[in-house]
Order: C-alpha cells, then sequence, then structure tokens
C-alpha cells in the first residue's frame, strides 16, 4: 500500500483564526529536539498549551530521560525499502509507550486540503480523529494545518472546540495533545495523542511529542521521494522500451522499401495518425506481425 502524497501547508497561517485554528494565547513554549532541527522545525517556534509557566528541575531530568529513551526506539526503525504505513504504525506504537499517559496515538496526514488518519494505535484515536474530520476542525486538524500545538487538559471543560470536545468526552476520551508535523517551516499533518484521564499530558510531554512528530516528517519525506524516484525509473525505463521498439520497426521499413531512417520514422507516424493507433503500439505491431497497420 503506498499512502498518497501529502500537501505542505505554511505555518504562518497559525494564530489567524483560518481554517478554524484556535487563536493564539498565553503560555509557550519553545521548540527544542534533534530530531526537529533535522526537520527543519524552526528553533524558537511557539506552541499553544493550555496553562503558562515553564518546566521545573524535576521535569526537566524526566523530560531528558525521556527524550533518551524515545531517540533510542526511534533510531531503530527502519526507513530503507518499507511502506510508508508500515514505518508509520511501528512509530504509533513506539509513541504510545514511550509518552507518559498515552492511551492511544494516531498520525495525521493531509492531502489537498483532505485529512485522513495514516496509522493509528488504539481505537479511541482513531474514533476521536474521524470524528474531527467530519466536522472539517478539532485539535488534530488545526496542529496540521495551523502547525501548533493544542493540549487539551481536561477534554469536559474545553471550550475551544466546544461541538467535538462534548462527543470526544462522551466517547471516553479525557485528554489529548496534537502535535503538528514539521517539514521545511511547513506542516504536512498532526501526531494525535489521546488519554481517557483528564490531565495526563502536560509541558514535560510536548518536547517528546515534537520529537516524534518530526521523526514522522522526516519519514513522509523519504517516502515521497523514493516513491517520486521510483516513478521517474519506471517512466525512463518505458521511454527506452518504447524508443528500442521503434527503433526496430524503422529497421523493419528500411529494409522492406531501401527507405533511409528519416523515411521510415514518416511511414510510422503516418500510419499512426491514420489508425489513431500510439506510434509505439504501431511500432509494436509491426515488429510482432509484420504488418503495417493502415498501410
Amino acid at each position: 500500500m503506498t499512502l498518497p502524497a501529502v500537501d505542505l501547508i505554511p505555518s504562518d497561517r497559525a494564530g489567524d483564526g483560518s481554517d478554524g485554528a484556535a487563536a493564539r494565547g498565553p503560555g509557550r513554549l519553545v521548540v527544542h529536539g534533534g530530531y526537529a532541527a533535522a526537520a527543519g522545525f524552526e528553533l524558537g517556534q511557539e506552541a499553544v498549551l493550555s496553562s503558562g509557566g515553564t518546566a521545573d528541575g524535576k521535569d526537566q531530568q524526566d523530560m531528558s530521560e525521556g527524550l533518551g529513551r524515545l531517540h533510542a526506539e526511534l533510531a531503530g526503525v527502519v526507513l530503507v525499502d518499507r511502506e510508508l504505513p508500515d514505518v508509520l504504525t511501528e512509530v504509533v506504537g513506539i509513541s504510545r509507550r514511550a509518552l507518559p499517559g498515552a492511551e492511544a496515538v494516531s498520525i495525521t496526514l493531509i492531502r489537498q486540503e483532505e485529512a485522513f488518519t495514516a496509522a493509528f494505535d488504539g481505537q479511541i484515536a482513531m474514533d476521536a480523529d474521524e470524528m474531527q474530520y467530519v466536522r472539517g476542525y478539532g485539535p488534530c486538524l488545526d496542529a496540521g494545518r495551523a502547525g501548533e500545538v493544542f493540549l487539551i487538559a481536561d477534554m469536559h471543560t474545553e471550550d475551544r472546540w466546544p461541538d467535538y470536545t462534548r462527543h470526544a468526552a462522551e466517547l471516553g476520551v479525557g485528554s489529548s495533545l496534537s502535535v503538528p508535523l514539521p517539514f521545511q517551516g511547513a506542516s504536512i499533518g498532526a501526531l494525535n495523542i489521546y488519554s481517557t484521564e483528564a490531565g495526563s499530558f502536560g509541558e514535560a510531554d510536548v518536547p517528546l511529542g515534537e520529537e516524534v512528530a518530526a521523526f514522522v516528517a522526516i519519514a513522509v519525506a523519504n517516502a515521497e521521494a523514493t516513491a517520486r524516484a521510483t516513478t521517474d525509473a519506471d517512466n525512463l525505463r518505458r521511454a527506452m522500451v518504447s524508443r528500442a521498439v521503434i527503433e526496430q520497426a524503422k529497421g523493419i521499413l528500411m529494409e522492406r522499401y531501401k527507405v533511409t531512417a528519416e523515411q521510415a520514422f514518416t511511414l510510422l507516424t503516418h500510419s499512426s495518425q491514420r489508425t489513431n493507433v500510439k506510434l509505439r503500439d504501431v511500432a509494436e505491431q509491426l515488429v510482432s506481425t509484420g504488418a503495417l497497420p493502415g498501410a
């Protein structure tokens, strides 16, 4: 299975209220991390949290230890010669284990303004994603479109997406964290992390989510580049085969009618035009049967 290409959505749309994105508010966190830098996530980009403040010493230590464990697992993910859905499924599994409080994780990708879940671990993640796709808004969609982090500490009291959060709470979602997938200053989707308990996620979880999100963005970009390279190679191979068949057909006509290569090619093109058949197909018929269509 090959996922469709995804769109790069400029992050400068963040905070202007477009596409239903929640407006910027107090409580910022500076984005850091090795994978984030590799993916082109701008250092100093602001992330919207549910409350202000900075992490204390213990949170910083827990954050460092969590990042170390996460890096170790992500480093073991093989990107080469694998289908993108397989890679993303492995990554969401790692995310679910690595992120404290995570009970379900999903990855939303955006294609031509249409969002879809590319991988998930935990049915509640898929169900919550679908609720947002149907409505056309929600934290995962707004994170993917606006390039901002959206943390919902308590689904029952969250008021930025009242219709969605009410139904998500009824589904059993207590809190969530949605992190954009950054790539070269743009967003191609979001990493979505869900818990059935309120207050499961805080500031210390954001850097972990950002590292996973950045790794996902790299994996998607790698898969897209591989797909393009494969397509280019296939097109080149087909072009070479077509040229070889046409050259064979020209040789037959040159021998049969004692004409030049240019005259033989003209005979082929005239046959193609008279019969409304592609030049390559005319050449293949001549090579395989000895008959020139329309002659």
